[in-house]
């Protein structure tokens, strides 16, 4: 039972009630084999709108009126697909396990998208590839429009080249820091120059800004284009050992296992970079389940939202409330802090955020007006909606048919089992003393509430 919920808060946003239900006792290996199954027979790419801004306006930019509008239109696009992005991982009807590996990797490679169709197509980009080749998203993420205009490789030219990109595909994206020279990024750059995109947001390579000159790149000298640098990248063990690293802290445990790791890494390395063999050798492992890799984790703002709307079966009746969540909580999709993503772990909390993480199931589930200052773009918005009164649909009755028992004391374990990863506290009885309610229905709302508004619910 508590492995089961292990796996899903790992390789999803954890289980719907109606999943708590039908697999708590199921074996892992069947967990797993139908994770994997559900993604491979998911959707995978979702459906995107063209680029609203006409090329000759992009071009001249003379009507700024005009010109600004269609930027607020395709902001909320972005903001739209955001919410869309959402649901579908609070939706057990979706395949946890895709919507969770190219949430992974949307923090891996960071990229702030500017325009709607920009922010859907690197989205898809992710996950076609999220349980594939690694070097196969890596060329990918490299060729697509979203990531070029990010790092301004439109920029890199053979007369002048821009570095930005070809840097943090070494430090970021592959090697690590420490692991190359500067002679290194400045080859690499000459080797991505032409990469580009036209206006419609399409890749494009214009062979005139290409530099065809020879380039030496970790000792090794030729006419490097960029899928030559990532090959040349991917050659090196310290790629897969860099990678296996970043898997791990967000998968199993921030204090790195350091066997472990070497082990995986080099299974990676030989696979030739199988994404999806990795993960299922750290699910299938038996220390993935061991006691101090369980309930050790601070759930980020969407694994808390995505999580939370999962088990009560949550919708907002306004899009912009999830949006200001994820502003106040620290955590934006398509709109990371920097191309480094999100630091996660103890990040995430701080005296206000805990204080609205504890606070935010009650007004959610009683759809509280309340206070929070925020700046920018989503401040305006909120705004306009009318202020920010989380107005949203809870419904209860899943939760309710899955959980056993009668009295209070029994509904509050069953819940407890259900929603927290490591115990609370106090004895599970203190939390049903002085209950309002006396019918079971609404000793399961309040309890469930209770529960939710607990330190312990902030971990999985």
């Amino acid at each position: 039972m508590e492995k089961i919920k292990h796996l899903y808060w790992r390789a999803g946003f954890g289980l719907s009630p109606t999943e708590w239900q039908q697999k708590r006792e199921w074996p892992i290996s069947k967990a797993i084999d139908e994770l994997f199954t559900q993604a491979r027979q998911a959707q995978v790419a979702l459906p995107m709108a063209e680029m609203g801004l006409p090329e000759d306006m992009e071009k001249k930019r003379e009507n700024r009126e005009l010109f600004e509008q269609v930027l607020r239109e395709e902001k909320r696009r972005i903001f739209e697909y955001n919410v869309n992005w959402v649901y579908r991982m609070a939706n057990p009807k979706e395949s946890a396990l895709l919507e969770r590996m190219t949430f992974f990797w949307h923090g891996h490679f960071a990229c702030k998208p500017d325009f709607g169709k920009l922010s859907m197509q690197y989205l898809n980009t992710l996950r076609k590839h999220a349980l594939g080749n690694f070097k196969d998203m890596l060329l990918a993420v490299a060729q697509d429009p979203a990531m070029i205009r990010y790092l301004n490789n439109q920029q890199n030219r053979k007369e002048k080249p821009n570095e930005n990109f070809a840097r943090e595909l070494m430090e970021l994206f592959t090697l690590g820091r420490g692991k190359y020279s500067e002679k290194d990024i400045k080859e690499a750059a000459r080797a991505f120059t032409g990469w580009s995109s036209d206006l419609r947001g399409d890749y494009l390579f214009r062979p005139f800004w290409h530099d065809y000159g020879s380039k030496t790149f970790f000792g090794k000298t030729g006419n490097f284009d960029g899928a030559d640098i990532i090959n040349i990248i991917l050659e090196r063990p310290e790629t897969a050992q860099f990678i296996v690293r970043k898997v791990y802290k967000h998968f199993v445990n921030e204090q790195v296992d350091e066997a472990v790791v070497s082990t995986l890494s080099k299974q990676f390395y030989q696979s030739g970079y199988d994404i999806g063999k990795l993960m299922r050798s750290i699910f299938s492992s038996e220390w993935f389940y061991a006691p101090q890799n369980m309930g050790n984790r601070i759930k980020s703002p969407i694994e808390f939202t995505a999580g939370l709307m999962r088990t009560v079966d949550m919708k907002f009746d306004q899009p912009m409330g999830m949006l200001f969540i994820q502003r106040a909580l620290g955590q934006i999709l398509f709109n990371p802090p920097n191309v480094a993503g999100w630091p996660g772990g103890k990040t995430w909390i701080d005296n206000s955020t805990l204080m609205l993480r504890l606070n935010l199931p009650g007004y959610l589930f009683n759809a509280t007006e309340f206070s929070l200052r925020t700046k920018g773009e989503f401040e305006d918005e909120m705004r306009e909606k009318g202020g920010r009164r989380l107005s949203n649909t809870l419904n209860m009755g899943p939760l309710s048919g899955s959980i056993k028992g009668s009295s209070a004391n029994d509904i509050a374990a069953e819940l407890s089992k259900y929603l927290l990863s490591t115990q609370p506290a106090l004895p599970i009885e203190s939390y049903t003393k002085e209950l309002a309610a006396t019918d079971r229905e609404s000793i399961i709302r309040q309890m469930t509430l209770r529960l939710m508004t607990l330190p312990e619910y902030q971990l999985c």
